[in-house]
């Protein structure tokens, strides 16, 4: 981890590595593979790329990448949509599972990849996000990469999930407040920590006075999980969780805060609370704020999930 959505220019990404929606004679295409050619120099990629090809559907070739900010460009060739049931969703797992794999034969710390085969290859939009989220997602588990998945256009998939959040907006979101702090009350506490694994009122109330960083690593012990597991799930590399964990006076900024508590899986009320310690609280004035509020309330813990519809809403990412 951090695995994020971008609307951006593949070709401007300062990635260690980008990945080129390729062609299998690696020759210079249209759409995404065309503007990768013009940015690193047309002449310059067909003389890296000649002696590479032909590749099969789903291999990975790396070249050097010329006049692009990046270090290296990744070529992969993805299937061509047919019907969905031809094998399509397994080579295009395979392409992001071996261009990842050969970013890391290379030391690479980060990588940016487009949405490979979405385009003249007929790949539905929402499937292809899906099989790229996943397979990203997969890879991240075991290893530590900065992944962007960089899109043209916000994506709206047409989903229930999304219908609720539209009506949930609705209802609640109002441009016109003002910052203000959610009253929280006691009650509300005390219904929050029914199950042994919460903290207690008792607890929440000891900790007024303790360092953020000393609240923190005390909740993951108490939720039963490790650290490893909750920077992953949290979206948040491992320098940045060690800067969180040290202290030292670093206070983490209010999307890291949100993300530890989608990681560990708080009630909203759990939230509010360690988005207190650090002195933020949620607002309905505020649309990325109502969004979170509403996963939190459904108890939506998928990071990526969160972050595609808010996403959806050009709305700021959770994670580092």
């Amino acid at each position: 981890m951090p695995f994020f959505l971008v609307k951006s220019d593949i070709t401007t990404m300062k990635t260690d590595a980008i990945v080129n929606a390729a062609n299998t004679a690696l020759s210079m295409g249209g759409g995404v593979c065309g503007a990768i050619f013009k940015a690193a120099g047309i002449e310059e990629m067909e003389r890296a790329c000649a002696p590479l090809a032909p590749i099969k559907t789903a291999d990975a070739v790396l070249t050097a990448a010329f006049n692009l900010p990046s270090k290296f460009v990744i070529h992969t060739a993805g299937p061509v949509y047919r019907d969905g049931s031809s094998g399509e969703e397994a080579q295009l797992r395979a392409c992001y599972t071996n261009s990842l794999a050969l970013a890391k034969q290379y030391r690479c710390k980060s990588i940016a990849f487009p949405l490979i085969s979405s385009g003249i290859y007929g790949y539905p939009k929402e499937d292809a996000l899906r099989v790229a989220a996943d397979a990203i997602q997969g890879f991240l588990q075991e290893h530590e990469m900065e992944v962007h998945l960089v899109l043209f256009e916000t994506l709206q998939p047409k989903s229930a999930l999304l219908e609720q959040v539209d009506r949930y907006l609705d209802t609640t979101y109002d441009p016109t407040l003002e910052q203000q702090l959610f009253d929280v009350g006691m009650d509300a506490f005390r219904d929050s920590c029914v199950h042994a694994s919460q903290p207690s009122l008792e607890d929440m109330l000891q900790t007024l006075d303790e360092p953020f960083c000393d609240s923190l690593l005390r909740l993951i012990q108490q939720k039963k999980k490790t650290e490893v597991q909750v920077y992953k799930k949290a979206n948040l590399d491992r320098k940045h969780f060690s800067k969180i964990r040290s202290g030292n006076g670093y206070m983490p900024g209010k999307k890291t805060i949100l993300a530890l508590a989608v990681a560990l899986e708080l009630s909203l009320e759990e939230a509010q609370w360690l988005l207190g310690l650090a002195g933020y609280s949620l607002s309905h004035a505020s649309k990325f704020d109502v969004i979170v509020e509403y996963c939190l309330t459904e108890h939506i813990y998928d990071i990526f999930a969160i972050n595609e519809i808010l996403f959806s809403y050009d709305q700021p990412l959770l994670g580092s």
